[in-house]
């Protein structure tokens, strides 16, 4: 490799480390990696603002940009609230049914919103009820955060791995629906029967505050009805041309924002309170990301690591799927899935050509998504929605440690990953 290929390699590995050891701001390290990349001609402006390999993928930043509006003028309509306070009342204050269907609407609205959002809306509200229950909130918060990467692993909008291996492998929402979303159905109900079993000290039955939790009027939390009813309309309909692809012929990014568009537009929302939700420092976080990821691809980084990852599994799409799957999990469990899916997936690419290119060996990026996605609950930092549960539960004076999060996390991620196994093989490999 050249002296720039080398000075890209470790530019990379030096703003890996600070994110993954949280030394500095991940957003401060993905722009610094990014720019120093630029300062060294790794990459340049125009590769890095226009190009369709090795530059900003603006279709990931614009889909996440529509939805966090779309869901910052749902959270206004208390619908959340309201679903917990349901949920609650439905299980009469029985604390594993309560677990339950907290998982069930979590790993839900994970597959339909961000699940960063998800976990964001839901936790709040599992501190009252769970005051209010006299329960411990700290499991119930762990299981909010894997239900939410377990259940966003079904949609191309649920987990942002997902965005970032579809953009790049040509995948559509219905691409997902119908090779992971069956699966993740399984998934969900091993790890509620898994939960009931982690968490079995904590179930304590009050009936007392069951009686108390039966007096609260779930109705009173929604704030504006006919927001709401607004809202849901253009989130279907968002959902339908999502789905309806293949027919419309709009990416993903542009119903986004034509449905953020629509709703700030129809309703008596401001512009201000609509943008209020987005998370800029995770949409600039993306933008530095790929970047850096770009400028390995400039480089030809990235060509030798596919072309050594391929000699090392010999054409064989079988051993190269176990693999994938199985090392995707283990990396995910200790960096965040996010980075470590943006540099994998041209790797990824280059692999699928590699064999044949074809549906068929499409089962590699179902083996990086699985991998990514679900191994990201074997640690406090292996997905963000674990980093922001872990946050939350400090700041409400409950912290949950690395190691209280992480010793129910590796049980989950293997039994989890282990059921990927034979669905793999047995679906795409014989």
């Amino acid at each position: 490799m050249t002296v720039t290929a080398w000075a890209a390699v470790a530019v990379f590995l030096g703003a890996y480390a600070l994110i993954a050891t949280e030394k500095v701001h991940r957003v401060a390290a993905a722009l610094g990696g990014a720019a120093v990349m630029l300062l060294i001609h790794a990459t340049d402006a125009g590769a890095a603002f226009f190009s369709e390999d090795s530059g900003i993928d603006w279709n990931v930043i614009f889909l996440l940009l529509g939805m966090m509006v779309i869901v910052g003028v749902l959270k206004q309509t208390g619908v959340f609230e309201f679903l917990a306070i349901w949920a609650a009342k439905r299980a009469r204050g029985r604390p594993f049914r309560l677990l339950a269907l907290l998982v069930l609407i979590t790993a839900g609205a994970s597959a339909l919103l961000d699940n960063v959002t998800t976990v964001l809306l839901i936790a709040p509200v599992t501190f009252l009820v769970c005051e209010r229950l006299a329960l411990p909130v700290a499991p119930f918060l762990i299981a909010e955060a894997m239900a939410s990467n377990i259940g966003g692993t079904a949609t191309l909008i649920g987990d942002p791995p997902n965005i970032i291996i579809a953009s790049r492998g040509g995948l559509s929402f219905n691409d997902f629906l119908i090779h992971l979303a069956p699966l993740i159905v399984v998934l969900v109900a091993v790890f509620i029967g898994l939960c009931r079993w982690l968490f079995r000290r904590a179930f304590r039955y009050d009936p007392e505050r069951a009686a108390e939790i039966m007096a609260l009027n779930e109705r009173e939390a929604i704030a504006d009805r006919r927001l709401l009813w607004q809202s849901l309309a253009v989130l279907a309909l968002v959902m339908a041309a999502f789905v309806l692809h293949p027919v419309l012929h709009y990416e993903p990014s542009v119903v986004a924002l034509l449905g953020a568009g629509v709703l700030v537009a129809a309703t008596r929302v401001t512009t201000e309170d609509a943008i209020r939700e987005v998370e800029w420092p995770t949409l600039v976080f993306f933008a530095g990301l790929f970047v850096m990821v770009g400028s390995l691809v400039e480089t030809g980084v990235i060509e030798r690591i596919s072309d050594a990852a391929a000699s090392v599994t010999q054409g064989q799409l079988g051993l190269t799927t176990m693999v994938l799957l199985w090392a995707s999990a283990g990396l995910s469990a200790v960096i965040d899935n996010i980075p470590y899916v943006a540099t994998m997936s041209p790797i990824v690419a280059d692999l699928v050509q590699a064999n044949g290119g074809n549906e068929h060996a499409q089962v590699l990026w179902w083996a990086l998504a699985l991998g990514a996605d679900l191994g990201g609950n074997a640690t406090a930092v292996g997905a963000a929605a674990n980093v922001v549960v872990v946050g939350i539960a400090a700041r409400n004076g409950t912290p949950i440690s690395f190691w209280e999060f992480t010793k129910y996390g590796l049980v989950v991620t293997l039994v989890t990953v282990a059921l990927c196994t034979p669905y793999l093989w047995l679906r795409y490999l014989t």
